[in-house]
């Protein structure tokens, strides 16, 4: 997560700017920054690491009123470091951008503006749109932050300082996002409004493509061709706690929502510009690379774990490699075959969980090589691995993991299509096809996210119920496994999950009348099997709650209810039918009364083995 705030006024830029960092600070190791115009002179701070070492290191010293930019940078690109931190600036120290979100074409506008004698000091993207506004810079402002808006692609929150522009902050948006706050001789702008809150309750909340031009007295908004905008004041009526939340009850509630945009950013920058491969810079590997491995292990814990049984499918389906799943907890003990030609695949939310990085630092002495998937930069995991790829999901509050596990899913996908490139498994007309439906997830979650009150009016009829079974084959087997986890975690009911052919072989003794039984049916290639196995339970009284694509017709023939999904590629379809099994715990558990966010004796990072 990156944090944004900007102040101009007259009375508190260093309090505000240090308040307000404080309460964007993502949980982890981040860098952190602020830049601070007092008369003619830019301060630009930085720190890695907490953001406490930053506010004892400035605190004393830094000038009140006036104007400034600060930022909490989750790094993008490059490690963790005081040279990677935001705030970035240009060559001359004329302008000072800080940024969230990504700019999708920096490297070819790096490459230009290096060729026209700009010096680069950092491997970040958002250090380009530094250096283009100075090449652009007009003598007007606003028009070169316009002119640079035009150049750049990809999704972003910016917010624009210049010390030949004293009194004046410039913010954009795009697909992330920017609130303004308005104070009385003084304005303010966030990333997110608990930044602001104590300050004002007044905000003005941008759309993607506006543009905001500050002073201490004024803000003016406008579209991307210049032409006003006007904004209705939005009144914050929330207190501070619940303003961290964004305005939903609970942060799970809140992170099940911010899916659509995590499993976007996840997504960025490792597809191809024509769409038709994926990229990953982060690992660069050839056929020798991949040859060299006869086993894949993805090792990892609970939701981890079951993202990793979905990543396994597609790596033998999709690149021809022989892929075991192992449960961290157990992996050292059964002394497993590894060695040099074995690739290691650790997957952690926080890349702290302490069976992952233990089985990782096992498999190295072995002589595997490593990699890592997880969501914290810096985390001890990412540190461990020989090599590693991020999911850009933002923090995740609650305890019950949900967008976490989207986006390693997300993840995953693109590893197996990256590698069926290298090994050339699959023609290239049909990663195309894969890339083209990966592109319309976020939209199609979103989607999945718009009617939730059939899911609420099933928590409230099954809420109760102290046992709840799903099933499922192939991919949906895998998605039923983590429906049932959250249900447990956070609703404290019973549930199992079983490959729907298992039934038969025992399980089947536990279905009696009136026993909830949740059936994904998204496979086509086990679909009719799928149907025989939920005549079975219906014949022995179930209530049977059917998971199925949009355009199925059949299923609603066999259960009592359907709740449907977006029609996609079955490859990606656990993306969206996790959705409103995330949904369903959520509210089941609303019902009951349950902490939501702190479900009992869990933690959010299990740090102890």
């Amino acid at each position: 997560m990156c944090g944004i705030v900007g102040y101009v006024g007259d009375k508190q830029a260093a309090s505000f700017l240090l308040d307000g960092l404080a309460k964007l600070e993502y949980r982890g190791y981040d860098s952190a920054g602020i830049a601070v115009f007092n008369g003619e002179s830019i301060r630009v701070e930085k720190s890695v690491g907490r953001l406490a070492s930053l506010k004892d290191k400035i605190k004393d010293d830094m000038p009140q009123g006036v104007m400034g930019i600060g930022h909490t940078r989750w790094a993008t690109h490059g490690r963790p470091s005081d040279r990677n931190s935001h705030p970035h600036t240009d060559c001359s120290g004329d302008f000072v951008v800080v940024h969230n979100g990504i700019i999708e074409n920096y490297l070819t506008l790096k490459e230009d503006l290096i060729e026209k004698g700009h010096v680069f000091k950092s491997e970040t993207d958002t250090e380009v749109v530094a250096h283009l506004i100075e090449e652009v810079y007009n003598g007007d402002f606003v028009s070169s932050v316009r002119e640079v808006l035009r150049r750049i692609e990809g999704s972003y929150s910016l917010v624009f300082m210049s010390s030949k522009h004293p009194g004046m902050l410039i913010c954009a948006k795009q697909d992330n996002p920017l609130v303004i706050g308005l104070g009385e001789g003084e304005n303010f702008i966030a990333s997110d409004i608990p930044a602001i809150i104590q300050y004002t309750r007044r905000t003005y909340i941008l759309n993607d493509g506006e543009m905001a031009v500050l002073t201490k007295d004024s803000i003016k908004i406008s579209n991307r061709q210049g032409e006003p905008v006007t904004k209705k004041v939005f009144e914050v009526n929330w207190n501070a706690e619940a303003a961290e939340k964004g305005g939903y009850e609970h942060f799970m509630l809140k992170e099940i929502h911010e899916q659509p945009k995590a499993v976007r950013d996840t997504m960025s920058q490792r597809i191809a510009k024509d769409g038709k491969s994926i990229i990953m810079d982060e690992l660069k590997w050839d056929a020798d690379y991949l040859n060299s491995f006869n086993k894949i292990y993805i090792v990892a814990c609970g939701t981890a774990y079951h993202a990793g049984l979905v990543g396994k499918y597609y790596i033998e389906k999709l690149a021809r490699t022989v892929v075991e799943v192992d449960v961290a907890s157990e992996f050292r003990y059964r002394e497993p075959i590894v060695d040099e030609n074995t690739l290691f695949i650790a997957v952690s939310q926080s890349g702290e969980t302490s069976d992952t990085l233990a089985a990782m630092k096992e498999s190295k002495r072995l002589g595997a090589k490593t990699l890592a998937l997880t969501n914290v930069v810096g985390s001890s995991i990412a540190r461990e691995a020989d090599q590693v790829l991020y999911t850009w999901a933002g923090p995740e509050i609650a305890v019950a993991s949900t967008k976490a596990y989207t986006t390693q899913i997300v993840l995953f996908f693109m590893l197996a299509l990256y590698m069926a490139q290298i090994k050339q498994t699959l023609k290239p007309e049909r990663v195309a096809e894969l890339i083209d439906m990966l592109h319309q997830i976020p939209t199609q979650v979103s989607r999945t996210l718009e009617d939730v009150e059939p899911i609420k009016t099933f928590a409230k009829q099954y809420g109760f119920n102290e046992d709840v079974f799903y099933i499922g084959r192939s991919l949906d087997y895998d998605v039923a496994l983590e429906g049932s986890l959250k249900l447990k975690e956070i609703s404290y009911i019973h549930a199992e999950a079983y490959a729907a052919g298992e039934l038969k072989h025992g399980t089947l003794a536990l279905i009696v009348e009136g026993v909830p039984v949740i059936a994904l049916a998204t496979q086509k290639s086990v679909y009719e099997k799928t149907l025989s196995n939920i005549k079975e339970v219906k014949a022995r009284d179930a209530v049977v709650i059917g998971i199925a694509a949009e355009g199925d017709e059949e299923l609603e023939k066999y259960v009592d209810h359907v709740m449907k999904v977006p029609e996609t590629d079955e490859l990606l379809i656990p993306i969206l039918t996790v959705v409103p099994l995330q949904l369903l715990a959520y509210y089941a558990a609303i019902t009951r009364g349950c902490d939501v966010d702190k479900p009992r004796n869990l933690a959010k990072s299990v740090t102890v083995e």
